[in-house]
């Protein structure tokens, strides 16, 4: 991945309840600082002169209190700034000022001198950490590309996987024609978030909701079927393999075995499907997310039939017996 500044901070398109609102006030040359990690800092102790394990490389947070205790000290003509131009003095990537709280120019001075932004938000410090955990947590996920396509079927996030040709993007646009929506074809790029859970959205954002359909050509299907046929980004929850019928392979007839693959360390069931002539795979599909939505609620379809089945022979076994026993003590 390639560098992520405070530039790239600020040029984020977050929308509602993403929405961070920065507006940089002081240290404009230092936009082009790095950011290097997902955690925020309050610098309370670095204020005062404490720098034992001061986390400089992490976004600085200045809260109500913060702000106080320097306007406080601005406020003091005699007071020794020392503490504070130590504190820029250190490589941080940029300081952020919550609810429109705004520093002083002697503090805008400092920070302007050590190339340290100093942004300004109106969100309160908590719901500020919040978003910024929640953004910077998707920005330094770890990322993978892959071959597929990426579909929401009731609620479920699917991604299509399979050798070229053998029908992707032809499922998913049927599955879109079913009412389902589209979340990326052809490249979708899967962060992991949290450490187990896996979201997916188009590798180039600008063309995510564009197919291509051989003999069709390029489609845009936000146009062409709405924009409630297509979704920014879903949770992975069921990856489905089409695969060339085989005469010669046994396929999973019973569905008791569960089947999972692994993306970014994390463990997806996973169904694989046969294709040939005469098989309607979205249908197929569609099916397999239901039964994979009714596991998550408790109810195996397959282990209870299989259940099923043993109880009805043990009670046809035991019946059985019984008569046998009572035949032989009539004679």
């Amino acid at each position: 991945m390639k560098n992520f500044t405070v530039l790239d901070l600020l040029d984020l398109d977050l929308k509602e309840n993403d929405a961070l609102s920065l507006k940089c006030v002081a240290g404009r040359q230092g936009l082009g600082n790095e950011i290097t990690n997902s955690f925020l800092d309050r610098p309370g102790l670095a204020l005062i002169g404490f720098f034992d394990n001061f986390t400089y490389q992490r976004i600085q947070i200045f809260g109500i209190r913060e702000s106080n205790f320097i306007e406080k000290m601005e406020e003091e003509q005699n007071f020794d700034f020392q503490n504070i131009e130590k504190f820029f003095s250190y490589q941080i990537p940029c300081c952020i000022f919550t609810s429109e709280l705004q520093p002083g120019e002697k503090i805008k001075a400092i920070a302007s001198k050590a190339n340290c932004p100093l942004l300004v938000t109106p969100l309160s410090t908590a719901e500020l950490t919040r978003r910024l955990a929640r953004i910077l947590g998707s920005v330094f996920a770890p990322k993978q590309l892959i071959y597929g396509d990426l579909v929401e079927v009731y609620g479920l996030g699917i991604l299509i996987q399979g050798k070229s040709g053998v029908g992707k993007s032809e499922t998913a646009l049927e599955l879109i024609e079913r009412g389902h929506r589209l979340i990326a074809d052809d490249v979708v790029e899967i962060r992991n978030l949290y450490g187990n859970s896996l979201v997916g959205r188009g590798g180039n954002q600008q063309l995510a909701h564009h197919m291509e359909i051989r003999g069709l050509g390029i489609i845009n299907i936000s146009h062409l079927y709405g924009i409630g046929a297509v979704m920014d980004q879903k949770e992975i929850q069921l990856v489905v393999n089409l695969e060339e019928w085989d005469n010669e392979k046994e396929y999973n007839r019973l569905g008791t075995d569960e089947n999972t693959t692994e993306i970014l360390g994390v463990q997806i069931p996973a169904l694989t499907i046969p294709v040939k002539p005469g098989r309607n795979i979205p249908i197929i599909i569609e099916t397999g997310a239901r039964n994979e939505r009714l596991k998550n609620m408790g109810y195996f379809s397959a282990k209870e039939f299989n259940r099923r089945t043993i109880q009805w022979l043990e009670a046809k076994n035991i019946s059985s017996f019984y008569n046998n026993e009572h035949k032989y003590g009539e004679e």
